[in-house]
């Protein structure tokens, strides 16, 4: 018989279609499903003395978070090239990341995705492109990591096939031959990828970015995703730089060069997005494909600020991302919903973006962009049990009346549980599954052997 796990008198906010908000109700999970939100008042269903309660009082339960790019192998090289454009920060890293393997991506990914689920993040995505030729199996590394922590996982195939010797950023040893790069594209599809509802991993293909991969590459990498049925992800249109290197390049507009490679729909999601004009809104909007919105990392590197509400406006499906650690040292969810807010008042005005609009971007909306919204993101009797409960007993959150109020401009509050795919991953604001002290150390193990390989 499955599990049964009852949360009980919490504020559930459901974010399901109709937006419901539920002063006082509880949850109950069966298996891996939710089976049932019962308002106060109202009967539960008959339940066996054996199922797990867990008190909700003074919490509110919201669906998981969903974080829609990251680079899981940049948290061992947290805090360098701190003062610098997007550019001159990648040619500084770009050596030191030539040294990774996979003790290292291991270790990184168990950091990073510690740190996510700790503040609420259920799923994640990863935008690996860094493959030094004795790298080992980098991508198998961050998978393994995963499935330890316990977090949902979309983890992408990325490439680079442009090095500095073609007039590209990184190293010539991190790149690989278009004929190598499908290959192991289709062969990571071949041994990860499970497309089934209840799936804990899946892969998409992730060239780089219009500055450090080729256009043949673009243009087979959408051939083969679409053959294999799996998404497309890149970074895109993320500073004035990228601007004029492809209007150089190409003669057009970053999203223009992109959708001329086949790469515009609902199986594409682009990085970031800050320069998009307002035909590029309509077009994305128009085609439905998906932006991850990075506003710390945007800010940490100078990268000005994202037209997130005229984005949402569009019907553009828009989640958040953390980005990689090294441009983004606190890599917390909620944060990104926080300063989605922030960021889009300072360009907009006080309305421009409400703090449940926020909270949509961090839950549903991600689920969008990663084409799981009929299956996470809300909190609805039949999606998966993917959902956080957060303490806002607290000195905090005490006496903040409203609670998505409480969870978006106030401070992180502690998590008395949260649970993926139906089960618990953290309970009482410690990871159940990790030693994170451990990992701690770990991680700053393998910086320092990282950089000392660097020289």
């Amino acid at each position: 018989m499955a599990s049964l796990t009852l949360i009980e008198n919490a504020q559930v906010i459901t974010v399901d279609p109709d937006r419901r908000e539920l002063p006082a109700a509880s949850v109950l999970i069966d298996g891996t499903t939710i089976a049932a939100v019962v308002p106060a008042g109202e009967p539960l269903p008959d339940l066996p003395t054996e199922v797990a309660r867990v008190d909700g009082t003074g919490c509110a339960l919201t669906p998981g978070l969903i974080n829609t790019h990251h680079h899981l192998y940049q948290w061992i090289t947290r805090g360098l090239a701190a003062d610098h454009t997007l550019f001159q920060w990648l040619q500084t890293l770009y050596p030191i990341w030539a040294g990774i393997d996979e003790k290292a991506v291991h270790t990184a990914a168990l950091g990073g995705l510690s740190r996510l689920a700790l503040t609420g993040a259920t799923l994640t995505t990863d935008h690996h492109y860094v493959f030094p030729r004795e790298g080992g199996d980098l991508l198998g590394a961050e998978i393994t990591a995963a499935a330890i922590v316990g977090l949902r996982f979309h983890p992408t195939r990325g490439s680079m096939d442009l090095s500095e010797k073609d007039g590209g950023l990184p190293p010539d040893s991190v790149v690989q031959t278009i004929d190598e790069i499908l290959g192991d594209s289709s062969a990571a599809v071949a041994r990860w990828h499970d497309p089934s509802r209840e799936s804990m991993l899946r892969i998409a293909l992730a060239p780089c970015s219009p500055f450090s991969v080729t256009t043949d590459l673009l243009r087979e990498s959408a051939a083969l995703a679409r053959e294999l049925g799996v998404r497309l992800h890149t970074h895109l249109a993320e500073s004035p730089d990228e601007n004029t290197y492809c209007a150089d390049q190409f003669g057009s507009t970053p999203l223009e060069y992109m959708e001329s490679v086949g790469w515009i729909g609902d199986d594409v999601w682009f990085a970031h997005g800050v320069e998009f004009s307002d035909a590029d809104v309509a077009r994305l909007g128009a085609t439905s494909t998906g932006v991850a919105h990075c506003p710390t990392s945007n800010a940490r590197l100078g990268n000005r600020i994202c037209r997130t509400a005229d984005l949402h406006a569009a019907g553009v499906p828009v989640g958040l991302g953390v980005d990689g650690a090294a441009s983004n040292e606190s890599c917390q969810l909620l944060e990104e919903a926080h300063q989605a807010v922030l960021m889009a008042r300072a360009r907009g005005g006080p309305t421009a973006l409400t703090t449940r609009t926020a909270l949509e971007l961090a839950t549903i909306g991600g689920a969008r962009v990663l084409g799981r919204a009929d299956e996470v993101g809300s909190i609805e009797v039949g999606k998966l049990a993917d959902l956080v409960l957060w303490d806002l007993t607290g000195l905090g959150h005490a006496d903040i009346t409203d609670p998505v109020a409480a969870l978006v401009l106030g401070s992180i509050p502690p998590i008395r549980g949260s649970w993926v795919n139906g089960e618990r991953i953290v309970a009482h604001n410690e990871l159940i599954t990790v030693d994170t002290d451990v990992v701690a150390r770990d991680c700053a193990a393998e910086h320092r052997r990282l950089l000392a390989k660097a020289g």
